[in-house]
Parts: C-alpha cells; sequence; structure tokens
C-alpha cells in the first residue's frame, strides 16, 4: 500500500469519525434542549399548582362563609315562619 492509498485512507476515517462526532453532538444538544424545556414545563406547572392552591384556598373559605350566611338566612326564615304562624294562630288566621 503505497503513501498516498494510507494518507487517504486515515483521511477517509478521519472525516468519518469527524461526521460520527458532530452527529453525536447534535444528538446531545437536542437532548439538552429537550431536557431544559422539561425543567421549563415542570417550574411553570409548579407554579400553576401553586397558584391554583392559593385560589382553592380562598375558594373553600369563601364557600365556608356561604355556608354560614346560608345558614344564618334559614335560621332567621325559620324564626320568621314561627312568628307568622303565631300572629295568625292568635288571629284567627
Amino acid at each position: 500500500m503505497s503513501e498516498d492509498t494510507r494518507v487517504g485512507a486515515a483521511l477517509g476515517r478521519l472525516d468519518r469519525a469527524i461526521e460520527t462526532l458532530t452527529q453525536s453532538i447534535e444528538k446531545r444538544q437536542t437532548r439538552d434542549l429537550s431536557v431544559k424545556a422539561l425543567q421549563d414545563d415542570l417550574q411553570r406547572m409548579t407554579k400553576e399548582r401553586s397558584e391554583l392552591t392559593g385560589s382553592l384556598e380562598k375558594q373553600k373559605l369563601r364557600a365556608e362563609k356561604l355556608e354560614g350566611a346560608n345558614a344564618e338566612v334559614s335560621r332567621r326564615l325559620g324564626a320568621a315562619m314561627e312568628s307568622v304562624r303565631a300572629v295568625l294562630d292568635r288571629h284567627g288566621g
């Protein structure tokens, strides 16, 4: 094998090695971008979860207040109905 043939073969191997390395780098960059995107999504979802938890707590407090108000209104309506019945009973109604 001549010197030129050996150099040509070595250059061919070097070109293939560089191409393989380039492909590996591109794959790694793609994976890194995917990981970064997933990390960004996770951070966004964690923030949204925190906001939703806060909102849920506010709505729970509001619901408890409404339940309390509802109970008070029901109690007052019951008392008013009893008063109306008592008045009707006294006046023969």
